[in-house]
Formats: C-alpha cells, sequence, structure tokens
C-alpha cells in the first residue's frame, strides 16, 4: 500500500489519515538518519519489518511516497 508522507521534524507522533500520513521525527536529516527513523517508525506502526517499508520518491524532501508491503494480506 502507497502513503503519501509529510514529515515534521522535532515532534514524535505518526498521524494516519486514509492514504496521507504525517510523522514526527527526532533525528536530523543528515546521512539518512530521519529517512531511517522514519521507515523504522512506520515499520513498528504497521507491524512489518524495516525491509517491507520502501520511500519511493522524496529521499530529501519533507513530502514523500513511501510504500508499505504487507505480506500477510492478499
Amino acid at each position: 500500500m502507497r502513503f503519501e508522507v509529510e514529515v515534521q521534524f522535532h515532534k514524535d507522533f505518526v498521524k494516519i489519515d486514509g492514504n496521507k500520513i504525517v510523522i514526527g521525527l527526532m533525528s536530523r536529516p543528515e546521512s539518512g538518519k530521519a529517512n531511517l527513523e522514519l521507515v523504522k517508525k512506520l515499520a513498528k506502526h504497521f507491524g512489518v519489518s524495516s525491509s517491507q517499508v520502501h520511500i519511493i520518491t522524496g529521499l530529501k524532501s519533507r513530502k514523500k511516497i513511501v510504500e508499505v508491503i504487507n505480506e500477510g494480506s492478499g
């Protein structure tokens, strides 16, 4: 399933509204640290492994498209 993700920094939350997610990250957007935190948080929220969460577009942007692969559904 694909989601539009908007990142806010210096906050710690996950808010989902349909296919849009607003997520707060504490990591700095340096050397991929914030993207790694984003993947881990979404994996935990959806109950999947980190390898099942992929950032499709927006690696260097606050707005991203993220795909969560849930092998249990389908």
